[in-house]
């Protein structure tokens, strides 16, 4: 049976039929912008969990975030859908490797079960079989049990006591493990600034601007420096009571305000009442920068009341077992059964299959060295996409289709076959799988591919093949079959000789401890293509972002190095630039012309033609973010949102403008014959002809177009880009003629990008280089680690097995390395070519 997809035009899907097999993995493959997304999240995902929630009551419909119906005329025999995005919802501050994972769950139960508990007295109680069928009815009458050695009763800590979301939080910091305070020295945004000049950063928040008025009324001079106040005036600043006060309040037009209530609120105060009086999350997190955060003094950043700290498992409380990395709790869980009494043995060894099997995913996705108490907000994103993927799995749901977003972003060559495990076991559970994907391995281990294409954009959104591997790979036109059958060679840049790489100079520092980095040299050469390899947690964050980049840019500008960091040997480098993968633009209302910083000169254009002179409208007439030129339905956004009683809120197409953001008057005005919004409607490509005569605006567009992003709109969101064309934007806007003495960093570029993409990168890389830049890139996949010309591999594994360097040097020495295991599975890739 397929799923069977009609008439499908989510955004550049061009009205297309396809069938999807049930049961199968199936891949989808394609250029980035060809449409494999619009097709598995914009149709299959979309329609799948929209139908599912429909079958809900009202009641819970209306508190679930319901996607809108997908452009489609029919999706038949289409199963309940889950979508593993390529970015995961940042999870809370409460919320850690253990708490996502529910490993935690199965941690309490096990100390709740298993461990040896305390008596109020201080004698320590060896496990029993009886003690665990108390524990099994704790906090109730039938749980107290007493101490053999004293004969004092007490209660058993159940497995939610040890929970540090409830019951179990310390009573000083709730849970969170960290005590904060307000900090003075934030309080004071500018000492050289008078009070009435805005010397008081906390003064900034909203409905605090009249307070230095009101603290003159109290004899504090307000048009003096704050440093040059006495320390009467300073302490009543920070301190002074909280009283009404009569003021008069100038403005600049002349006239005055009177206020006869107005309350003061010291430095202090103003910044505890906001956060005591507002729920708005953005506004409370906004007022960290006033706080300061430390380890809280009574659990020691454990999060768990001290008294539970009593239980032991084998000999640990439940926060050194927390401590634990993955890894090294499978080894401790399989251990303890030996420890206990010979009757509880089978009961323990049940609750250790329940962990290993929770564990076991987590390894062969080679998160080993995550431990359990890592706040979730410090995963990257590829760390949160396998835990959640896991989480799936564990779940052992059946007749579902899982729709995952390039699952193997952030994934080691070692850790891909453990992922295709994965995938290959869900199909056997009975559900149905759909992966997004660019990594050949993947591709080519899928029961049947579909490819997008042939191009992107607008040359996109049609299906160009379709079938089981071996028929893909013999399917002329097919842009991913070259490397599924490796005719396609891995290198394609002129790689220099091992004794040339360092004949421009090099970068070198020396990290004394950083997370794992224990007395770690590196160097890398200068004007060349570097690349950091190895697996997750194995340092190269540590090494690149949190030493070498934070060194450079003291070094620059004449600070002390990180405390870290006691050695930089730099003659060279003198900017760095970082290129990551992370959104561009916050909202709707930045584009890909707002961002690249064409719109400025193009609203100039249209403010020079003889239309808009003779109606006196300048530049910012054409922006849509001023309401003179905006659409007045949709305020420039050129969408409408309607809020449907009981259904998901819809997104419509604005119908006084028809989504072309701008008012009637507006779009009157042409330059060569183009309203404003028509040229925001024309892709990059396009638009190269367009402004062929106008030197600065088409030197931009072409550099996007030499990085293949010329199948962008120019009003397209910046918001709804992937993480490869959201790089690559970046990118353009930090190129120039001449870069040298710049590096440029890339965290995983190959995001989101097709193997034929990256060909492009790889190009563009070369003409930074010739330009006189210093290009490293830390990345795992293969085909950008096998262009490099100097390759640095730490390792050998993540966390507390890696922080190593085991190889630096040239692609030949990184292949032929018994110790590097992205060495190994090099080797085995370029083997395949020959």
């Amino acid at each position: 049976m397929t799923i069977e997809v009609r008439d499908a035009y989510v955004h550049n899907l061009k009205h297309i039929d396809v069938d999807i097999p049930l049961h199968q993995v199936v891949a989808i493959s394609g250029l980035s912008g060809s449409g494999k997304s619009s097709l598995a999240l914009g149709v299959l995902y979309a329609e799948g969990s929209r139908r599912y929630l429909s079958s809900l009551s009202t009641y819970t419909r209306r508190r679930v975030t319901q996607a809108s119906p997908a452009q489609v005329s029919a999706v038949r025999y289409l199963p309940a859908a889950i979508a593993l995005r390529q970015r995961p919802s940042l999870p809370g501050s409460r919320s850690t490797v253990g708490t996502m994972t529910e490993i935690l769950n199965m941690v309490r139960l096990m100390f709740s079960r298993l461990a040896s508990h305390r008596c109020p007295n201080g004698h320590q109680i060896s496990p029993t079989i009886e003690v665990a069928r108390k524990m099994a009815v704790a906090g109730t009458e039938m749980g107290k049990i007493t101490c053999p050695t004293c004969g004092v009763a007490f209660t058993v800590p159940a497995a939610e006591d040890f929970s540090f979301n409830s019951t179990g939080a310390c009573p000083t910091c709730g849970g969170s493990g960290q005590v904060r305070q307000v900090d003075s020295q934030a309080l004071i945004a500018d000492p050289t600034k008078s009070l009435k000049d805005g010397a008081v950063a906390s003064w900034h928040l909203p409905g605090r601007n009249f307070m230095p008025y009101v603290i003159e009324q109290m004899g504090v001079r307000i048009d003096v420096p704050y440093q040059d106040l006495t320390e009467h005036e300073k302490k009543l600043v920070l301190h002074g009571k909280k009283k009404q006060y009569q003021i008069s309040i100038p403005s600049s037009t002349g006239r005055v305000f009177n206020m006869d209530h107005a309350l003061y609120e010291n430095a202090y105060q103003a910044v505890e009442d906001t956060a005591k009086n507002s729920s708005n999350e953005r506004t409370l997190a906004r007022l960290n920068r006033f706080y300061s955060f430390a380890e809280c003094p009574t659990c020691h950043g454990t999060r768990v009341a001290p008294h539970l700290l009593t239980s032991l498992l084998d000999g640990k409380n439940i926060a050194e077992v927390s401590e634990l990395t993955l890894e090294e709790l499978a080894d401790f869980s399989g251990q303890l059964s030996d420890h206990l009494p010979e009757n509880m043995r089978t009961m323990a060894k049940q609750i250790i299959k329940e962990l290993t099997q929770s564990l076991t995913p987590l390894l062969e996705l080679g998160l080993n060295y995550l431990s359990l108490n890592r706040p979730s907000a410090s995963l990257s994103t590829g760390e949160l996409q396998r835990i959640q993927l896991v989480k799936t799995l564990h779940s052992q749901t059946t007749g579902v289709l899982y729709v995952l977003d390039e699952p193997s972003i952030g994934l080691h060559p070692a850790n891909v076959a453990g992922l295709i495990d994965i995938m290959h076991r869900l199909v056997q559970l009975g559900n149905s799988v759909v992966v997004v994907e660019h990594d050949p391995t993947i591709i080519a281990s899928s029961d049947y591919i579909i490819e997008t294409g042939p191009g992107a954009g607008k040359v996109g959104g049609e299906i160009v093949a379709a079938g089981s591997p071996l028929e893909i790979i013999k399917t002329k036109g097919s842009l991913i079959a070259p490397y599924l059958s490796h005719q396609k060679k891995l290198t394609q840049r002129r790689l220099p000789a091992a004794k040339k790489i360092f004949e421009q100079g090099n970068v070198s520092l020396h990290v004394t401890d950083k997370f794992n980095l224990h007395d770690v040299t590196a160097t890398f050469p200068l004007k060349r293509l570097s690349v950091v390899s190895g697996f997750s947690g194995a340092g190269k964050t540590s090494l690149i972002l949190d030493s070498l980049i934070p060194a450079i840019e003291a070094q620059q500008k004449g600070h002390a190095l990180p405390q870290h960091v006691d050695r930089l040997d730099n003659v060279g480098l003198k900017t760095v630039k970082t290129i990551d993968s992370t959104p561009v633009g916050k909202n709707v209302r930045s584009t890909v012309a707002t961002y690249s910083g064409i719109f400025d000169q193009i609203r100039l254009l249209f403010a020079s033609t003889l239309a808009a002179k003779k109606k006196k409208y300048t530049a910012s007439r054409f922006s849509y973010n001023v309401k003179m030129g905006a659409c007045p339905t949709c305020k420039g956004t050129g969408v409408i949102n309607l809020d449907i009683q009981y259904l998901p809120d819809m997104e419509e197409t604005c119908p006084t403008c028809d989504g072309q953001r701008y008012n009637e008057d507006t779009l009157k005005i042409k330059w060569h014959g183009y309203s404003i919004a028509d040229i925001l409607s024309l892709s990059i490509e396009d638009a190269l002809t367009v402004f062929k005569d106008k030197t600065a605006i088409y030197h931009t567009l072409q550099l996007l177009n030499e990085i293949g992003l010329g199948y962008l709109i120019l009003g397209e969101g910046t918001t709804a880009l992937s993480g490869g064309e959201a790089q690559r934007l970046k990118l353009a806007s930090q190129m120039g003629h001449e870069q040298a003495g710049a590096l440029f960093v890339f965290d995983e570029p190959t995001v989101g990008l097709h193997p034929q993409d990256i060909e492009v990168l790889l190009e563009v890389f070369e003409r930074l280089l010739k330009q006189g830049a210093t290009i490293i890139v830390i990345e795992h996949n293969l085909q950008m680690i096998g262009n490099a010309d100097y390759c640095l591999d730490l390792g050998p594994k993540g966390g507390q097995q890696g922080g190593q360097v085991l190889v630096s040097g040239t692609l030949e020495r990184l292949c032929t390395s018994s110790k590097s295991i992205t060495g190994k599975y090099l080797r085995e890739e370029i083997k395949k070519e020959q």
